[in-house]
């Protein structure tokens, strides 16, 4: 055999060993075969087009970085945020990410591999790191800006410590908004839907002058209540349920007075007002996760008073210089948000000392308010990197972040008797300061063989104090101040097997800082901390060009090792959370992205992950719902099954998966699109499949989510300058739980009903 064939084997052989260990698992990476052509003549062939990608702080052909990376952009955006739907569409569309919220549109949770952090305490910090347009997103309530003129997600797995550094041991999804540019152009989406849905977005881009060019965009959301609340309350304001409005925009201003200087201007904005999230009591069949017998979601009552109030600005100036042979890098950013959520979240009306109560049994009644009266966030970035020919290049960089945050945790106590609403809070105040030098270095060892390595210094300072009042006492302050400091670094490599078909592998390390927690609900209660968390990551994987570029497939097998990882334990009894550290978390899995142009006018795309995550600490137990060391289990409560614990009440954790983790995603869709009279129709549908995951720490059947496959479609005609639409979402109406309350009774919150609507869309 000679080396052309031998290469031609081994590719094919690597290709189907892959296809043949997860036949069904495929994801896609890059583009959606949508946005197929970059140039005429790659159209005309049918070809996918290169997709660039910055996951390394340089613009790369994804198919040269050698790491697990996805990306969406283009049409495939557009029809998974049909009907307005917010960042939780990133949701099983890239293999091994999910995301979830209890607070609805405006606190998501993001985790890739099963790393995550199921804490919604205002200042949680997430192992998966949010990057909007270069600026880390430290804050979950940053996290949820709406997505509007996109250019690109790149979602990047495994740690990234290196290169973007900010808590970021399980991956970083990075958004990349549409820039502004030298020619006049913009476009206006108008849509409608259910519920009374109304939306509008839309981009305008004008050039000032030679030099300066300006770019506008925004977007408006509005929905109905779709719950009937059957049981107001006239005295506390109490009404119907998950309508909202939000609206966001931003403003961007490009100035470059010559090709070796730029200075990017950006200033956002979001203002949200909506209902907080609806639990609902006693929806789950006890020793079960199946709804209740006669469940109807549209009616539901309460008689706690419910609203939510997100408002958001920032800005941040991206400078650019190049010199002869080092290209110099300025992004400062500064970001502020104020928000007020209330909520019902004992799930019903009344309670055993207050009838009359319902739906089913309320032991006790909760009803608490979260507000960030005060949140600033700044960081600098200054960073260096070379842009001479030669095989060794480099970057290296410094980096500044401080956050100031005050919360307000306010429990409501409806029924204390004598004075039904005085309000008792907990106050907590942190300061963080962080600073980090970084540098990484990539060597051509052959035109074949690539190497890349690099290392990062950071240190935290976290600043913390809380304390409890419950007029006319007062517990605290409690003060918690902690210094950490890390060294983390990667190494990976590429090889070219042949023009179509490249290696890489990679180890690396990540860390997320400490964290605490102060939200006290009693005189006697003290604050939580979780110290800093290290991960080491192996993977390995194959990224290859198939049927001359008409397709796309990308391989990877990973482990990793997190020590003294982070976790987020319920009290049992009470609203609030209890920060841990176990001693080890492994996970061990498979990726696959593939897609493919397949002719006659059809595309389409396949993905898939299993991941295999497992909590290794025999010390470590949690508390469970609604036992408070009582030695008889609660009989409206969950019903267990970990071995117990060394107290009454607890539960062992030891070999149980991490929690919001699915083992298996699947994803597919299909587009077929035909020139119609002077324009082209199109038909897309989207689906997304997971299996069943843990809600919580401990194991007990009602509080494990029921696989969930979910469908989406979308069918329209662009001509000339516009295009209309209808879609649907989740189109089969399924309805599941996908998360619970871990305390008082089976209160549960379902996932999104089927929306339905229509789109108008004018481009200029």
């Amino acid at each position: 055999m000679n080396k052309k064939n031998s290469v031609f084997a081994a590719r094919t052989l690597i290709a189907l060993a892959v296809a043949s260990a997860f036949p069904l698992a495929y994801a896609a990476e890059g583009t959606d075969a949508a946005d197929q052509a970059s140039s005429a003549d790659s159209a005309s062939k049918g070809q996918l087009e290169t997709v660039i990608v910055t996951a390394q702080r340089r613009a790369e052909n994804i198919k040269d970085v050698p790491m697990s990376i996805a990306t969406l952009k283009g049409d495939k955006l557009d029809v998974l945020t049909s009907g307005a739907a917010d960042i939780r569409f990133l949701a099983g569309r890239s293999p091994s990410v999910n995301v979830e919220s209890d607070y609805g549109r405006t606190f998501p949770r993001f985790y890739i591999r099963g790393l995550g952090n199921t804490d919604f305490d205002l200042n949680a910090s997430q192992p998966v790191g949010l990057v909007m347009d270069d600026i880390v997103q430290e804050n979950a309530m940053l996290k949820g800006f709406p997505v509007f003129d996109v250019d690109q997600v790149e979602v990047l797995r495994g740690p990234q410590g290196t290169l973007f550094g900010r808590n970021s041991p399980a991956g970083v999804i990075k958004f990349d908004s549409a820039k502004p540019v030298f020619r006049q152009e913009g476009y206006l989406t108008l849509g409608i839907g259910n519920y009374s849905a109304k939306t509008a977005e839309g981009a305008f881009n004008i050039p000032v002058s030679d030099t300066v060019a300006l770019r506008f965009s925004g977007t408006t959301q509005h929905r109905d209540n779709r719950v009937h609340n059957t049981n107001p309350n006239p005295n506390t304001g109490t009404k119907d349920f998950e309508g909202y409005g939000d609206n966001a925009f931003r403003l961007q201003a490009l100035i470059q007075p010559n090709k070796d200087f730029s200075a990017l201007l950006n200033y956002h904005e979001r203002d949200y007002h909506g209902s907080a999230t609806l639990f609902r009591a006693n929806i789950i069949k006890k020793g079960t996760n199946d709804l209740v017998d006669g469940f109807d979601y549209a009616s539901y009552p309460s008689d706690g008073v419910n609203y939510q109030r997100l408002s958001t600005k920032g800005g941040n100036i991206r400078l650019k210089y190049n010199l002869d042979d080092i290209t110099l890098h300025s992004i400062t950013g500064y970001e502020t948000l104020k928000f007020n959520s209330r909520a019902d979240v004992d799930g019903g009306y009344g309670a055993s000392y207050a009838p009359p109560y319902g739906p089913g049994y309320i032991p006790f009644a909760v009803e608490t308010a979260d507000l960030l009266p005060n949140h600033k966030q700044f960081s600098q970035e200054l960073r260096a990197e070379s842009n001479y020919k030669g095989p060794l290049q480099w970057i290296g960089g410094l980096f500044f972040f401080n956050e100031n945050i005050q919360i307000d945790s306010i429990s409501f106590n409806t029924f204390a008797p004598g004075n039904p609403q005085n309000p008792q809070y907990a106050q907590q105040f942190q300061d963080a300061k962080s600073w980090a030098a970084f540098g990484s270095l990539n060597y051509t060892v052959s035109d074949q063989f690539k190497l890349r390595g690099g290392v990062r210094y950071t240190s935290d300072k976290k600043e913390f104090s809380a304390m409890r009042v419950e007029p006319p006492k007062i517990a605290g302050p409690f003060n918690i101040n902690n210094t950490s400091h890390n060294l983390s670094w990667d190494l990976s490599g590429t090889y070219e097997l042949d023009k179509t078909t490249n290696l890489f592998g990679r180890v690396a390390t990540g860390y997320r800082a400490p964290s605490m927690q102060g939200r006290l609900n009693g005189l006697g209660d003290k604050p939580s901390f979780a110290g800093a968390e290290k991960a080491l990551s192996f993977e390995a994987g194959i990224k290859q060009d198939l049927f001359e570029k008409r397709a796309r497939l990308s391989a990877s097998v990973f482990q990793y090792t997190v020590k003294d990882k982070q976790l987020t334990a319920g009290s049992g009894g009470i609203n609030m959370n209890q920060l841990i550290n176990a001693d080890k978390v492994t996970g061990q899995g498979v990726e696959v992205d593939f897609q493919a142009n397949l002719g006659s006018g059809f595309s389409a795309t396949l993905g898939g992950s299993y991941n295999d995550t497992e909590i290794k600490d025999k010390n470590l137990f949690v508390q469970y719902c609604g036992n408070l060391g009582n030695t008889a289990p609660n009989p409206y409560g969950c019903t267990p099954t970990n071995a117990a614990g060394p107290f009454a009440g607890t539960s062992k954790i030891d070999g149980n998966p991490l929690p919001r983790a699915p083992k298996t995603q699947l994803n597919f869709t299909l587009k077929y699109s035909t020139e119609i009279g002077n324009g082209e129709f199109y038909a897309y549908t989207d689906w997304t499949y997971r299996s069943s995951y843990n809600f919580f720490l401990y194991e007990a059947p009602e509080y494990k989510a029921k696989p969930l496959a979910e469908g989406g479609a979308r069918v329209g005609y662009k001509w000339s300058k516009y295009e209309v639409a209808a879609f649907a979402r989740n189109i089969t109406d399924k309805r599941v739980i996908i998360g619970a309350i871990d305390f008082d009774n089976l209160t549960g919150m379902l996932n999104e009903p089927r929306t339905i609507g229509a789109t108008f869309k004018v481009n200029f």
